[in-house]
């Protein structure tokens, strides 16, 4: 891209007539093109948070673990509440999609049933860092009302998952003990295996 900057005609002569202005380009710096820049700040706020936790968030943070400019920070957002709010959404955005997807693969009652387990025991959604992160949600959002919605919405998406599979009101309880034992295997040191999660599963459904 080249910038056209008028030359006064006195300082320059065209067959003893003035031309008025003549122009000469100029090379202009390019601006850098980085359009995947908002997305990154938000990966990074996640892995910020899942490193020094809310409290231990920052602009100057966030900003060196993404690899962009601190004022990119303020450009892209308005304030830290908003950074970790679409933080927040995106993780439980992505978790949702997993614990659905997991859902979506049952074909039988049977296999839905196999897939509450699996939601419980396996990583499919409940990896370490997710835990860690949804502690840190819980912690914000029970400070910060407005982030109540992201975990609303959270919530509405798993039970409609589990409601492809049984009845709403059994999809609501299974919800909460597949959120309830999977915090309680986090921490504990001789978490239930598949075949007592699995029997606490029967006696929710039957």
């Amino acid at each position: 891209m080249r910038t056209y900057v008028p030359i006064q005609a006195a300082a320059l002569q065209w067959g003893g007539r003035d031309p008025g202005s003549a122009e000469i380009a100029l090379p202009t710096a390019q601006r850098r093109f980085d359009p995947d820049r908002r997305a990154r700040i938000v990966q990074a706020t996640l892995d910020v948070v899942a490193e020094h936790g809310v409290a231990g968030t920052t602009h100057r943070r966030v900003a060196a673990a993404a690899d962009v400019p601190l004022g990119s920070m303020t450009y892209h957002f308005d304030s830290l509440d908003a950074l970790l709010t679409e933080a927040f959404t995106r993780l439980a955005d992505t978790v949702s999609a997993r614990f659905a997807d997991r859902l979506a693969a049952a074909t039988t009652f049977d296999e839905a049933c196999e897939a509450v387990v699996d939601l419980i025991v396996r990583d499919v959604w409940a990896s370490p860092r997710t835990m860690l992160l949804s502690y840190e949600l819980y912690a914000f959002a029970a400070r910060n009302p407005p982030l109540r919605r992201v975990m609303q919405d959270w919530m509405a998406k798993s039970r409609a998952a589990l409601e492809r599979h049984f009845a709403p009101e059994t999809a609501k309880a299974l919800d909460a003990m597949i959120e309830g034992l999977t915090i309680h295997r986090s921490v504990d040191p001789h978490p239930a295996d598949r075949a007592q999660v699995r029997a606490i599963v029967e006696r929710l459904v039957r």
